[in-house]
């Protein structure tokens, strides 16, 4: 399937899917008497500005290289990934003020749920799960870190769900003080998805390495390819989505120059085409030692 029209599918179903379920569960939650669930609402609502986020993002990722831009636009995901953690932070700092506040100042505005905010964290958790499985098979196969935070969204906002589900449970039970606490879980749980999604975002914006297992990996490929005799050096670096690798290799000292630029490009061409994210090689010849 195209790439542009897996990307207006996904963003049609974060928008529609999250504005409906938002709108119910917040009609839900005022109906029904639940603190938790009108902020299960205003977190299912965020993801709304989340999808839109992660689709402006890939497609500005997607454009060509440029005089201004020679490497490309791979780094405009990570800029769309710092967003949304930013996003989902504001939302999970917002419910737990909200449960804070309840819970120790205004223990009066405690009201027991009705049965709908149960019945509608029962679908929200169904729904939201599966627009996570969704989201994240097609943002693997974009390897779209964008859309895999988009992904967890949708799961952040099931766990939230489940959290809320409990909440109004106990509430419901004889527990109402159960309604404001949950709203407390339920930013704690978004808090650490909003710390995953920023460091991971972070790390791929500032050239971090992709690790020993990536590295021997590519280390092993090499060594293996006709006329390499040893490695010298192998660097790796995260841009965006894509890695870029800083080789040196060593080749027998008495062949020709062009033998060795043989060499040189059959490794740069294998590489690419058995790792997809390496987006280049740069690749430089020494003597081997006699």
């Amino acid at each position: 399937m195209d790439e542009k029209i897996i990307i207006k599918k996904l963003s049609k179903v974060g928008i529609f899917g999250n504005i409906i379920l938002a709108a119910f569960k917040l009609f839900a939650g005022i109906l029904g008497k639940s603190g938790a669930m009108i902020s299960d609402a205003v977190h299912s609502l965020s993801d709304v500005f989340a999808t839109v986020v992660a689709y402006i993002g890939v497609r500005m990722a997607q454009q060509k290289e440029d005089e201004k831009h020679p490497y490309g636009h791979e780094r405009i995901e990570c800029v769309a990934s710092l967003i949304l953690a930013l996003i989902l932070a504001v939302t999970g700092a917002g419910i737990g003020y909200a449960g804070i506040k309840k819970l120790f100042f205004n223990r009066s505005d405690i009201a027991i749920p009705t049965l709908l905010p149960l019945i509608a964290a029962v679908v929200s958790i169904v729904i939201k799960e599966a627009m996570f499985w969704y989201t994240m098979y097609y943002a693997k196969a974009l390897d779209s870190a964008a859309f895999k935070a988009d992904a967890w969204h949708h799961r952040a906002d099931a766990i939230s769900s489940v959290g809320a589900f409990i909440g109004i449970g106990m509430a419901k039970l004889g527990f109402p003080i159960m309604d404001p606490i949950a709203e407390i879980l339920i930013c704690a749980l978004i808090l650490k998805v909003a710390y995953d999604i920023f460091t991971d975002a972070l790390n791929k914006m500032l050239d971090t390495s992709c690790g020993a297992a990536f590295e021997n990996q590519i280390r092993d490929f090499v060594i293996k390819q006709p006329g390499v005799e040893q490695i010298d050096l192998l660097l790796t670096r995260q841009f965006g989505n894509k890695i870029y690798i800083d080789l040196e290799i060593a080749v027998k000292r008495d062949i020709s120059l062009l033998d060795a630029h043989s060499i040189a490009e059959n490794v740069h061409g294998n590489v690419e085409k058995e790792f997809p994210n390496v987006k280049h090689v740069m690749i430089h010849v020494n003597p081997a030692d006699e």
